[in-house]
This record gives structure tokens, C-alpha cells and sequence, in this order.
């Protein structure tokens, strides 16, 4: 077998060999980056948490009222599960 790909030629000059080098380290680079970033659990969850901020507030901070009245019919929800269940055991 042999190490050398399908573009390259017995006949390549020390340049190109160099420069052929230089862009396969640079390939090898981004892809150890690219795995870096996967495996920072803590970055990924920080940009999550901040992405899902920026969705529920406006530019200035405040809470979404969509996001308000989801919650209160959640609360609203809970409380009316909760004494249905009372009635019902008691």
C-alpha cells in the first residue's frame, strides 16, 4: 500500500510537499476544534440558557407577555389540578 493520495505525483518539489502539509494541518486543526467545541458541555449549555433567554425577554429585559401568560396558565393549570385531586380523595 502506499501513502500517497490520488492527487499527488512521485514528482511533487519539497514546496509542494511543504504547502500540501501546511493544508492538511490546517484541515486537522479545524477538525480538533470542531471536536473541542462538541465535548464543552458547559459552553454548549451556557449558549442554550443565553439563546433561551434572548427568546423570552425583549431588548430591554423585560419578560415577553406571551411568555407571562404562559407560565400563569401553567400556575393556573397546577392549581386547578390540584384541587380537583383534593375533591376527588377527599
Amino acid at each position: 500500500m502506499s501513502d500517497q493520495t490520488s492527487d499527488q505525483t512521485p514528482n511533487q518539489t519539497p514546496e509542494q510537499l511543504e504547502a500540501e502539509i501546511a493544508v492538511q494541518r490546517e484541515q486537522l486543526a479545524e477538525t480538533v476544534d470542531q471536536l473541542a467545541a462538541k465535548l464543552d458541555v458547559k459552553s454548549q449549555a451556557q449558549q442554550k440558557v443565553a439563546a433561551l433567554k434572548d427568546s423570552a425577554t425583549t431588548d430591554t429585559g423585560k419578560p415577553r407577555t406571551e411568555v407571562i401568560a404562559a407560565a400563569g396558565s401553567l400556575v393556573a393549570m397546577a392549581v386547578v389540578l390540584l384541587l380537583w385531586r383534593r375533591r376527588r380523595d377527599g
